[in-house]
């Protein structure tokens, strides 16, 4: 099982950014994934998930009508959409996915991930 995010990059306040999470070795459609964040000397945080099959989002209060996450499920990759970026979007960003047996209201919460990429930062300047 292999999930490789790319597309961080140092960017300005109020830019954008596209990252992806190329995903392998599991059957994508039964999964949901997730992008967490996680700003130096603070805790890991869930930003967004989407289900692969049904394509259901849910995102975190902080990134609403900024963010957006897609998944292309010939790819089996799961793109996030940044606009507007704040500094205090600064964080490594990682994505992660699980089989799709749980609550919606419970896949913002890492304890219940067991494929994880490694992250990718995405510095945001003032």
């Amino acid at each position: 099982v292999q999930l490789v995010e790319s597309g961080g990059d140092l960017v300005q306040a109020g830019g954008s950014l596209r990252l992806s999470c190329a995903t392998s070795g599991f059957r994508f459609w039964d999964y949901a994934v997730a992008w967490f964040r996680q700003a130096p000397g603070r805790e890991r945080e869930g930003v967004v998930w989407i289900g692969s099959s049904d394509g259901s989002t849910y995102y975190a209060d902080s990134v609403k009508g900024r963010f957006t996450i897609s998944s292309d499920n010939i790819k089996n990759t799961t793109y996030l959409q940044m606009n507007n970026l704040k500094p205090e979007d600064t964080a490594v960003y990682s994505c992660a996915a699980v089989c799709r047996k749980w609550g919606e209201d419970r896949y913002l919460y890492t304890d219940i991930y067991d494929q994880w990429g490694r992250g990718t930062r995405d510095p945001v300047s003032s």
